[in-house]
């Protein structure tokens, strides 16, 4: 197939990119060129997504077969696409998220289940309406994909990391609640092979799949799983426990997040997948930690990097 990605220079894009490569894909990208192509030879098309002209005048004599949509985070990103390709596309695949889902007290979250008009993810809820009026009215050929906390190599944002910048400095490790919310991670390599999965099958056109791991950790656990990652018993950690309500005024001016996670038991059944995708999670948690922890964070040098602990730091001192 020919294949459009949106984006693919930055952690799920590249390893997306590089799987599409080698199952023999001709694959172009479409971003703002500030990173080169993972691969090379991958033809890059430059144009800035969030400008509706720019998508129309860059993409309207270029035929793809499929799409994947990385990085629309609000409809205005992605109606566009969905417009110019109503009917020139086989499959469009959107990077959806779980995060969509109303909180509940009945887990884990079913792809039918009730979602949250004010999720911070709200933009992914519409532009997921959007699709399905797509598919309803013009049979417009879409799947939508819902991981949890994705992570692995080249992740940008600060979730395993999080824990090693403390493990491997011999930082206590500041968690908050007893430490025992459940929550579920899924390993950038899974969630691309069920993202490429989907191509070529019938059964997935018209559907939401939730994508991550089979099993979920607690927050501790999470801890102590990276602790061994990065070569520790998981017993020299020190965790601290800390109630957020009785910190507000530390939230309220903090100016980065005190904890990567949503402060909630948050995990997803993959049930569906697995099974119309022929697919399933290879990546344990403990193998996949240790892939970020020798691949990204050490070859990186973040371990010896200047991270700032401030607000660890006011949230050690305020509970003694």
């Amino acid at each position: 197939m020919k294949v459009l990605v949106m984006g693919g220079t930055r952690f799920l894009g590249v390893t997306l990119t590089k799987n599409l490569v080698a199952q023999g894909h001709e694959v172009v990208l479409f971003n703002r060129g500030h990173q080169p192509a993972p691969i090379e030879g991958v033809r890059v098309i430059i144009g800035d997504r969030t400008d509706p002209q720019q998508i129309k005048e860059k993409l309207i004599n270029q035929d793809f077969d499929a799409i994947f949509d990385n990085n629309g985070r609000e409809l205005s990103d992605t109606k566009p696409l969905i417009d110019l390709y109503r009917e020139r596309i086989r499959h469009f695949v959107y990077m959806s998220s779980a995060g969509i889902y109303l909180e509940s007290d009945t887990l884990p979250y079913f792809e039918v289940d009730e979602v949250d008009p004010n999720s911070r993810h709200k933009g992914k809820l519409h532009t997921e309406a959007y699709l399905n009026e797509a598919y309803d009215a013009h049979g417009f050929p879409y799947t939508s994909i819902r991981p949890t906390y994705i992570y692995g190599p080249q992740n940008y944002n600060d979730i395993e990391a999080w824990f090693f910048d403390r493990i491997v400095r011999d930082r206590p490790i500041p968690i908050p609640g007893n430490g025992q919310f459940i929550t579920q991670l899924g390993h950038v390599e899974d969630l691309v092979a069920a993202m490429t999965a989907v191509l070529g099958k019938k059964k997935a056109i018209g559907e939401i799949y939730n994508v991550s791991d089979v099993r979920y950790v607690t927050f501790a656990g999470l801890a102590k799983s990276c602790a061994i990652a990065a070569g520790k018993s998981p017993d020299s950690i020190k965790i601290v426990n800390y109630e957020p309500k009785n910190l507000t005024e530390i939230f309220t001016s903090a100016k980065q997040k005190a904890f990567p996670f949503r402060l909630q038991h948050f995990f997803t059944a993959v049930d569906k997948a697995m099974t119309d995708l022929d697919w399933e999670p290879e990546l344990d948690l403990p193998e996949g930690l240790e892939t970020s922890f020798s691949q990204d964070y050490m070859r990186s040098g973040r371990h010896q990097a200047e991270i700032d602990f401030s607000i660890d730091d006011q949230i050690l001192a305020a509970i003694g």
